[in-house]
């Protein structure tokens, strides 16, 4: 079975280059023509700490993509995923599945349009950044996970599990693939917190002026996902029942264990940061943020610090603002 990967970006680039350096016949399919050329002709240098290679790998952009496919792994940013299921279904086999290794809840996404039989779930954590065309950082190993959206082990999840576990030796077969996409994101509104300043994760994490902020958004979103009914799991130091508990001296030792993990990475900064300090583009905040905000009003509940967070990455966004501990102060006020 040939499995596309739609996205080869930092996600996406990293698992094909594995899947294909260790024999899987994969095709890699991105919107970036100079990425698409590399990966054709010279190859896919992954470089960093964790390991260095160049991989040769079939690459597609979508204009130029034929055929159908049984398995497509969606590994584009979550604002991006209704644009790319309108190109990749298509693309779909009769009786395939896509597999959503984003960050986000964007399964849900997927499976509105082709339904939950057809929709895998997937976690990942490994620290990466795309660098250039042909290019992509290997920062870190962390946790993966993998598991159908109602819990099942089916055969297509077992094998699915086997081919992640090319790229990370741990990953997890899981029945409760929700309980991780919820755990990360309430790891990623402390990484979306860490984005509003110039500092690396594990320096915004540990200034203790800040902490008051990140508890906060730690304890909103595992509210959140308590009202889903979601028993959020926990990952390289992220631990979701001492936030949702507001248990203070466990989180402050996830906190402590999360700035740990951190600062062994070469990858020091989010995404996030990424996106608004290098790259000087729209973050994925308001598909994984803004969606909280969404849960939190049908459910009743009140989001303050995280409704005024979003605001701020906005202003960023819209070049109001600079990158500035300033204004992670502003958080600390809402909190108080």
């Amino acid at each position: 079975m040939t499995t596309l990967i739609w996205g080869a970006g930092a996600i996406g680039g990293i698992l094909g280059a594995y899947l294909a350096r260790a024999g899987h016949d994969v095709h890699m399919v991105d919107i970036v023509a100079e990425h698409v050329a590399a990966m054709s002709g010279p190859g896919l240098q992954i470089e960093g700490p964790v390991e260095a290679f160049t991989q040769v790998l079939p690459a597609s952009t979508p204009d130029t993509l034929r055929g159908q496919f049984d398995r497509i792994i969606l590994a584009v940013k979550a604002h991006h995923t209704e644009a790319a299921l309108d190109q990749l279904l298509p693309h779909l086999a009769p009786g395939g599945h896509v597999v959503s290794a984003q960050n986000g809840l964007n399964e849900k996404v997927i499976a509105a349009r082709i339904g939950a039989e057809k929709t895998v779930g997937c976690f990942v954590n490994y620290g990466a950044d795309w660098l250039e065309p042909g290019r992509i950082l290997y920062g870190n190993r962390a946790a993966v996970a993998v598991g159908e959206l109602d819990g099942t082990l089916t055969e297509r999840a077992r094998e699915i599990h086997a081919m992640l576990r090319v790229v990370e030796p741990d990953a997890v077969l899981t029945d409760n693939i929700w309980g991780y996409l919820w755990g990360k994101m309430g790891y990623g509104a402390l990484l979306f917190c860490t984005a509003l300043t110039p500092d690396s994760m594990s320096d915004a994490m540990a200034r203790p002026e800040h902490r008051a902020a990140y508890l906060a958004l730690g304890h909103e979103v595992m509210a959140l996902a308590a009202a889903e009914g979601v028993s959020p799991l926990g990952f390289n130091g992220f631990d979701p029942d001492a936030f949702r508990l507001r248990d203070a001296q466990g989180m402050q030792v996830a906190m402590e264990r999360m700035i740990a993990h951190n600062r062994k990475t070469a990858k020091t900064h989010s995404g996030i940061w990424r996106d608004l300090a290098v790259r000087k583009r729209k973050t994925e905040v308001d598909a994984q943020m803004g969606i909280m905000v969404e849960i939190a009003e049908r459910h009743g509940l009140q989001v303050p610090v995280l409704v005024r967070m979003i605001e701020l990455i906005h202003d960023i966004e819209a070049g109001r603002s600079a990158q500035s501990a300033d204004l992670v102060d502003e958080l600390v006020a809402v909190c108080s």
